[in-house]
C-alpha cells in the first residue's frame, strides 16, 4: 500500500524510495532520493507511523520556517534554489496585481533566494520552460513536469467552458488558425470588436476565447509583458512527454490523495477544517478532503500534529517533511525578511495567527477608507517572529526604493539584533529591486528605530 501511494506522488519530489519495518515498534525508515531539486538527501530517515506527534508552540514555528526556507531567510542561491522552493511546496501563488517593487510570485522568492532578480524566475518559465503558469489552488506557477497530474482539472474546465454552445468557443477555430499562422499573440493582437460577459465583468470576447483555450490546456502562456500574457499552442510550449502523458490518477481517490498530500507540502502544517488553502482540488469538498487525509495516514505519507498550547485542533504535516523536526532546536541567525501577501506561508491565516499570534489581512481589495493599514503591505518576519509590516514604494525612474510606512507589532521593542537584520534585510531587499537609493517616507521619519535600520542599510 505504502509503494502505491508513493509511486502515485509526483516524481519531482520522490525518484526511488526503499521502505524497511523498524526495529521500533510504530516506526518507518524510508530512504528518499531527490536529485533534480534537492529536497531531501540520499539517506535514511525515521517517520512515524499514525500517532499524533507532539509539538510546542515553538517547536511549531521553527518547524513551518524551516520547511519554507525561511530559517534563515534568504539562504538559496539561483535557479537551483528556486527549483528547490517549488521541489517542496509544489506551487507559488501567482497574482496579477503588480506594485512597483514586483508581483507575489517574486516577493515569494526574494525572501528567500539570496540576490534574487526577477530575471530568473522569467527564465525558468518562458525561456528553459522548467516552470509553468497553471491552475492550482488558483493561478500559480509550478513545475512543468507536473501539468500531467492536473488532466482532471482541465476536463473539468472543458465539460463547464469547452462546448459549442458557449460564446468564447465560437471564436476558438480563428485563435487556433492565428496562432498556428502567426505565432504567439495577446488579445490586442486580434482584430475582432466582439465583447463578452465575463467572470469579472465585460471583456473582448477574443480575451475570454483566450482564456478559455487556456484552462483547458490548448493554450500556454508563452511569455507576458508586464501583465499582458502573449499566448501560444500547448504543443509549442510543452515538452511531447509532457503534453502527451495520461492522466497519472486511476481514480479520483488517487487524485485527490496527491493533491491533498501536495497541499500539505505547500502549506507545512495543514488544519483538515475548510478554508482558501483548500481551493483548486477537484472534487474534493470536506468529507472527500477528510477522506483523503484519513487514506494518507494510514498509509504513513501524512502524520497527525499537535501543538500543546493549541489545544483541541489537530494539524498534518507529510511525514517526508518532519526531517526538519531533527533541525528545530539548532541555532540558526536571526535574519528578517519582507514576505509577500500570498506568501504560502500565508495561505491558511487562522494558522499563522495560532501559531505566530500574527492577525494579518492583505487590504488591496479595500477601499481605502476603511483600510487598517495599506494597500500593498508586505509582513516582516525577524528570527521567529513577525514584528512590522512595510509598505514599501520604489521610482523605477529614479530607482529610489522608500520606506513610505511601517507598523511595528505592539509587543515589539527593537533591540540592536533586530535592527541589523532588519537592515540586512532592506540592503537586500534595494538589491533585489536594483535601487540606487533607500529613503524614509514622511509618516515614519520620527521613527527613531526605523531611521537607524534604514541608515544601517545605506551604509552596507
Amino acid at each position: 500500500q505504502l509503494t502505491r501511494y508513493i509511486q502515485g506522488m509526483s516524481e519531482q519530489f520522490y525518484h526511488a524510495f526503499r521502505a524497511k519495518e523498524s526495529g521500533a515498534e510504530g516506526c518507518l525508515h524510508i530512504m528518499c532520493y531527490d536529485t533534480k531539486y534537492g529536497g531531501l538527501d540520499a539517506s535514511e530517515h525515521t517517520f512515524y507511523n499514525s500517532a499524533m506527534i507532539t509539538l510546542s508552540i515553538q517547536q511549531a514555528r521553527r518547524f513551518l520556517l524551516k520547511h519554507h526556507f525561511l530559517y534563515p531567510a534568504r539562504q538559496l542561491t539561483g535557479t537551483d534554489g528556486v527549483m528547490q522552493i517549488f521541489g517542496r511546496l509544489g506551487a507559488i501563488q501567482f497574482d496579477p496585481v503588480e506594485p512597483s517593487f514586483g508581483r507575489n510570485a517574486e516577493l515569494v522568492l526574494q525572501s528567500r533566494v539570496a540576490g534574487y532578480r526577477p530575471t530568473l524566475l522569467e527564465g525558468l518559465l518562458y525561456q528553459e520552460r522548467r516552470l509553468w503558469d497553471g491552475f492550482d489552488k488558483v493561478m500559480c506557477i509550478y513545475p512543468t513536469q507536473d501539468w500531467p497530474n492536473f488532466a482532471r482539472r482541465r476536463a473539468l474546465m472543458r465539460v463547464h467552458y469547452g462546448g459549442e454552445e458557449h460564446r468564447p468557443m465560437q471564436l476558438a477555430e480563428m485563435v487556433r488558425d492565428e496562432l498556428q499562422a502567426r505565432g504567439p499573440l495577446s488579445s490586442i493582437d486580434f482584430d475582432h470588436d466582439g465583447r463578452a460577459d465575463w467572470f469579472w465583468g465585460e471583456t473582448r470576447l477574443v480575451r475570454a476565447t483566450l482564456e478559455t483555450l487556456f484552462s483547458i490546456g490548448e493554450l500556454g502562456i508563452h511569455h507576458r509583458v508586464n501583465t499582458r500574457r502573449i499566448f501560444d499552442l500547448s504543443e509549442n510550449l510543452l515538452p511531447e512527454a509532457v503534453l502527451n502523458a495520461e492522466d497519472p490518477f486511476a481514480s479520483d481517490e488517487a487524485y485527490q490523495d496527491w493533491h491533498v498530500l501536495r497541499r500539505i507540502g505547500g502549506l507545512g502544517l495543514a488544519q483538515a477544517g475548510s478554508g482558501e488553502h483548500w481551493l483548486g482540488i477537484v472534487g474534493a469538498k470536506s468529507p472527500q478532503r477528510q477522506a483523503a487525509l484519513k487514506r494518507l495516514t494510514e498509509a504513513v505519507l501524512v502524520v497527525p500534529v499537535e501543538v500543546t498550547e493549541i489545544p483541541r485542533q489537530t494539524f498534518y504535516a507529510r511525514a517526508a517533511d518532519l526531517v526538519h523536526i531533527d533541525e528545530m532546536d539548532s541555532y540558526s541567525p536571526t535574519e528578517a525578511a519582507f514576505l509577500a501577501p500570498l506568501d504560502n506561508l500565508l495561505w491558511d491565516r487562522k494558522l499563522i495567527q495560532w501559531i505566530f499570534g500574527f492577525d494579518y489581512i492583505w487590504e488591496v481589495y479595500k477601499p481605502a477608507a476603511i483600510r487598517q493599514y495599506g494597500y500593498y503591505v508586505l509582513p516582516v518576519l525577524c528570527g521567529e517572529r513577525f514584528v512590522a509590516r512595510f509598505e514599501p514604494k520604489f521610482d523605477k525612474k529614479s530607482r529610489r526604493l522608500t520606506v513610505q510606512n511601517w507598523w511595528w507589532e505592539a509587543d515589539v521593542t527593537p533591540d540592536q539584533g533586530m535592527q541589523a537584520a532588519l537592515a540586512r534585510a532592506l540592503k537586500d531587499f534595494g538589491t533585489y529591486l536594483n535601487a540606487d537609493e533607500i529613503a524614509p517616507g514622511a509618516a515614519i521619519e520620527n521613527d527613531r528605530s526605523l531611521i537607524t535600520v534604514i541608515e544601517a542599510a545605506k551604509s552596507r
